[in-house]
């Protein structure tokens, strides 16, 4: 039963975290980007910034 209880209050967390980052391709996530260092972006968010912000 704790297990279940845990599980819920992680996926309720996660939630809560994912809700607050902007959405791919916004203002504000090419802002973040911009901010971030080049060297720590994914190969998928280099190419959403290429595309999104960019052209």
């Amino acid at each position: 039963m704790k297990k279940f209880i845990r599980l819920g209050i992680a996926i309720a967390l996660v939630g809560v975290f994912a809700a607050c980052s902007p959405e791919v391709g916004s203002k504000e996530w090419c802002a973040d980007m911009k901010k971030k260092a080049k060297g720590d972006w994914s190969a998928n968010e280099a190419a959403d910034f290429a595309k999104n912000c960019i052209l």
